[in-house]
């Protein structure tokens, strides 16, 4: 199936280390890398749902407005084919602001843009291109929208030690589909990421994020839930540090072996509950992927 194919980085996840670290039955030393985290936001999971490999595989996001709103996925089947005949093929995790602006995040494999599709609380849509800044990586694979809605967080895929700032697309009044979408300021952060697949907001200043590090060797545990804490609230007007921390790895269980993908994440803060898609390695794609649903 295609789920991610450019950005996936492949790794076998072998031996009673992993098993012990999928069950939350680290070693010292593994243990060790994210205890501090974990006393402080244990996060436990309350549940599952079974993720559609075509339409639940990238990305989701729970939408406040109107009231009684459905949550929202993304899948390599969620891309309209308007959009794919002109070169966005790839579309990641989307997030919705407070007001009702849901937010879409796509890329393609040419050219100097990404895209942030919006779609109004009337449930018309509009196009938003940024024009990639010098030394930009070309990949979207995430929104997340600040809690005051003025702002929306993006990040890049590979090992990256910041994210980056932009006005919201259709909230922010300083933006227009008829022009570019400009960077606004970066959040630098104080330990670097990897192959972070999704964001959210858990506060003006904490965000939670889904990484599909499949090495390990930054937090001592592959496929990790991640917490940045912000030194202040983004404001588009100045850049603002992020310390990263490892919380846990999320789950890693399937029929099959292989190779797990961490796909998006979402925060219901009506709920208090945390959302993460875990899509199952080689033909389980298409009958054990799952939705893991955790509260604190």
């Amino acid at each position: 199936m295609p789920l991610r194919a450019r950005q996936r980085c492949h790794t076998v996840l072998t031996g009673l280390a992993a098993l012990a670290l999928s069950a939350g039955l680290a070693g010292p030393a593994a243990a060790g890398a994210f205890s501090e985290s974990s006393v402080a936001d244990t996060w436990t999971e309350v549940g599952s749902d079974r993720a559609d490999p075509l339409t639940e595989s990238q990305g989701l996001a729970s939408v406040e407005v109107p009231a009684g709103s459905p949550n929202r996925y993304t899948g390599i089947g969620t891309i309209p084919l308007s959009l794919s005949t002109r070169g966005w093929n790839h579309v990641g995790d989307p997030d919705a602001s407070y007001d009702g602006h849901y937010i879409e995040p796509y890329q393609r494999d040419d050219g100097d843009t990404k895209m942030f599709r919006v779609r109004e609380p009337d449930g018309s849509w509009a196009e938003y291109v940024h024009t990639l800044s010098p030394g930009e990586a070309r990949n979207n694979s995430w929104s997340a929208v600040s809690p005051d809605g003025q702002w929306m967080l993006s990040g890049e895929w590979g090992t990256m030690d910041r994210l980056l700032v932009f006005p919201t697309p259709g909230v922010n009044p300083a933006t227009s589909p008829s022009a570019n979408l400009p960077q606004a300021a970066t959040v630098r952060l104080d330990h670097a990421v990897r192959d972070v697949q999704g964001c959210d907001f858990l506060d003006a200043t904490t965000l939670l994020c889904s990484s599909d590090d499949p090495a390990g060797t930054l937090f001592g545990v592959t496929k990790p839930l991640l917490r940045i804490d912000l030194s202040a609230a983004p404001s588009g007007t100045a850049d603002v540090t992020g310390h990263v921390t490892a919380l846990r790895q999320l789950p890693l269980r399937s029929a099959c072996s292989g190779d797990f993908e961490t796909e998006g994440v979402d925060y219901d803060r009506r709920t208090g509950t945390l959302r993460v898609i875990v899509v199952s390695p080689g033909f389980c794609v298409l009958t054990d992927s799952k939705t893991y649903r955790f509260t604190r």
